[in-house]
């Protein structure tokens, strides 16, 4: 099982994600950039960031 918190990258957001894998992160994480960050392309430096933080759960 893996998580990450949204607040690791982007100071101030409390949305925390837990998901079986990496890819199923990456998808939460995506939806939620675009429907409460505002962005419209999932790039490469937010996987890395994603990436960066993730962590067992």
């Amino acid at each position: 099982m893996k998580a990450f918190r949204c607040g690791d990258v982007v100071p101030g957001c409390r949305r925390e994600f837990t998901g079986t894998d990496r890819e199923d992160i990456l998808a939460q994480v995506a939806e939620h950039a675009r429907a409460d960050h505002g962005v419209t392309e999932v790039d490469l430096t937010l996987v890395q960031a994603v990436e960066a933080n993730l962590r067992e759960a």
